[in-house]
């Protein structure tokens, strides 16, 4: 384990705080963050995942590997816990915040605030942890090439958009760490940049009764959910009446007021979805609950939550024993606005994170990545990271560490790159295992062979 410096606590000051993250420095270089070697790992790449997906159900499994066989971004989707372990083994600063510990292009996206408004942030916290800032900057780094590859960027112009990123989450950080605590608490990103337009108007449209008519059917005078297996299908009866009575225990985890709006609303129907590639193989339920009108519905996810892929490596006493409150302080800890109904709830022993499904969510598509579309998204990512990690860290000693100069920019810029690369050959290797019959995957073989530019042979 690498040594971890003594963190900022006793610091008093602002002064104090950015001088001790500057001091670091001296022991851990910010050119070092480029650094990846796959000789350090003394694991198997398959063993591995299969070892993190064994609680999971088994028989959902084969859509996962499929899911991660297609390209290297979704490898690298499903394989968190794979990433968790090589974070682990590098060096780091001790600096810690909350961090996302999934942050990829895909985990950002638009969704309503409490008070109605559509708002632009984070919105997958299934990992979240107490731990080093580094972990979510190189993360969304690598996924920033990998999803620049799959758009059709080149690798100049992946590498220009991690820059850009750590830029981006740097200077933000010098910012957050002059504001007040106040106003560091209720700060919004109210910037809104070309391709974050385009989701803010897909997730216009994603209004509670347009997915009414999309998810649903009207049958007998009720709505049923239709169904599309493997993907949502519905469930034996006391599997339905385990999951209705598992809200009477998660409303006690919403504040008095709104778990009085909450108990307005009485559950119509029950499916189970597979969505994803990381979260494939766990129990995530969908109830569709209607107040005293038709024309007034809600989605209610009911996701199970197992322990973060860091938790091995970070400490416990930081964490909940309960995996949905896990997951719940941590989304409340990274974002000024989270939805009033996030909560959690257990089922058969089982820990779950619960909150609204599809209350006008939308996320970010290739076409809005090519090109300085993924540029101007790097720069958005890297704001709302910056936010998340000031909120809930040290800004004053991120900022100190980082700097004014761009030396981290273009190491986390070499990590992604490198990192990236290793991902397409763990790809592969599970795209081998599949062929050898060692890991069973649903509609495995073939993909289409990604081009250069996919797999990172390209670099003009």
């Amino acid at each position: 384990m690498p040594p971890t410096p003594a963190k900022p606590a006793s610091c008093k000051t602002r002064k104090q705080r950015r001088q001790l993250g500057r001091s670091l420095r001296d022991e851990i270089k910010r050119v070092s963050h480029a650094g990846w070697d796959a000789k350090q790992r003394a694991f198997d790449v398959v063993d591995l995942l299969r070892e993190a997906n064994r609680q999971r159900i088994a028989k959902l499994l084969p859509l996962k590997y499929g899911a991660m066989a297609v390209s290297p971004f979704g490898f690298f989707r499903g394989a968190v816990p794979l990433m968790a372990a090589d974070l682990a083994a590098l060096p780091r600063t001790g600096l810690a915040a909350q961090i996302c510990g999934d942050a990829h292009v895909r985990n950002l996206g638009a969704f309503e605030a409490p008070d109605g408004r559509l708002i632009f942030d984070i919105n997958d916290f299934d990992e979240t942890m107490v731990g080093p800032w580094e972990w979510d900057v190189k993360r969304m780094s690598a996924s920033l090439v990998l999803a620049g590859r799959e758009a059709g960027n080149t690798d100049k112009q992946c590498k220009a958009a991690v820059v850009a990123f750590v830029e981006s989450y740097r200077e933000a950080m010098r910012r957050f760490s002059e504001m007040s605590v106040i106003d560091l608490a209720r700060f919004q990103i109210s910037r809104v940049l070309s391709p974050v337009r385009s989701v803010l108007r897909t997730a216009e449209q994603a209004t509670p009764q347009h997915n009414l008519e999309k998810l649903t059917v009207l049958e007998n005078g009720k709505h049923r959910f239709r169904e599309q297996k493997p993907m949502r299908f519905h469930l034996p009866q006391v599997e339905c009446d385990a999951v209705i009575a598992s809200l009477r225990s998660y409303a006690k985890t919403l504040l008095p007021h709104l778990a009085h709006f909450f108990s307005h609303y009485s559950p119509e129907d029950v499916v189970f979805r597979v969505v994803g590639t990381g979260s494939i193989g766990l129990r995530d339920y969908v109830v569709l609950m209607f107040a005293c009108a038709i024309s007034d519905p809600i989605f209610i996810q009911i996701k199970e939550e197992p322990k973060s892929a860091y938790a091995p490596y970070l400490a416990a006493s930081l964490v909940p024993a309960h995996q949905g409150e896990r997951v719940t302080a941590g989304q409340r800890a990274m974002q000024m606005q989270s939805d009033i109904f996030l909560g959690w709830t257990s089922i058969n022993g089982r820990d779950y994170v619960v909150r609204q499904l599809r209350d006008h969510k939308a996320g970010i598509e290739d076409d809005d990545l090519k090109g300085d579309g993924l540029v101007q998204y790097a720069r958005m990512a890297g704001e709302l990271l910056s936010k998340g990690h000031a909120r809930s860290g040290d800004a004053c000693a991120i900022s100190g560490y980082l700097g004014n100069s761009d030396r981290c920019d273009r190491a986390m810029a070499g990590f992604g790159i490198t990192y990236a690369n290793q991902t397409v050959k763990d790809w592969e290797a599970l795209r081998r295992a599949i062929r050898l019959g060692k890991v069973k995957a649903l509609k495995p073989a073939a993909p289409k062979t990604p081009s250069a530019k996919a797999t990172g042979h390209k670099t003009k």
